[in-house]
């Protein structure tokens, strides 16, 4: 194998390793609740409060408010798609490495990022896109990290290093 085929299977078993740990953590048991559950939240809001509050809206801040939504709804539809994906090779019904796959990473910064939210939007819309962005974030630092860091040029820990070469010399 050259020296790139051999940097390729060590960011792979670097990256499987890493996948596992998470999937397997109080982190992913946490992150995965909290994902859930506002997905919820922002589900019974939408179709109940925030449904009244929209009524009682001026035609623009309506406008805005139905962008504002929607762009909530994506953002935690990706957060929710990405954490089934990790809850799926923690109950091995997928393999961390088809996890790697480019369909599985959290979107791009299209449903992130800075709003127009101006005084006239409801409260219970402003806290959900607040937390939404917030969870979107630590998700999108939590993919990269495991994703995308190893193709980056980040070594993986040194005593995982040498039990990869120590495996590798061996036929472990």
């Amino acid at each position: 194998m050259n020296e790139i085929g051999e940097r390729m299977a060590h960011v792979g078993a670097w990256r499987t390793t890493v996948v596992q740990d998470f999937v397997a953590s109080e982190l992913f048991d946490h992150t995965f609740r909290e994902g859930m559950d506002l997905v919820e939240e922002t589900a019974a809001y939408l179709d109940g409060p925030g449904r009244q509050e929209s009524k009682r809206l001026d035609r623009s801040s309506a406008l805005e408010y139905a962008a504002e939504s929607m762009r909530l709804t994506t953002r935690l539809m990706q957060v929710a798609s990405w954490l089934l994906v990790q809850r799926a090779v923690r109950e091995g019904e997928m393999e961390p490495s088809a996890a790697c796959d480019a369909r599985y990473r959290l979107g791009a910064e299209a449903v992130s990022g800075a709003r127009g939210l101006g005084d006239h939007l409801p409260i219970g819309l402003a806290d959900l896109l607040d937390r939404s962005e917030r969870l979107y974030d630590r998700v999108m630092h939590l993919d990269r990290r495991m994703y995308l860091d190893g193709e980056a040029g980040i070594q993986p820990h040194a005593v995982l290093s040498q039990q990869m070469k120590l495996q590798a010399a061996f036929g472990l």
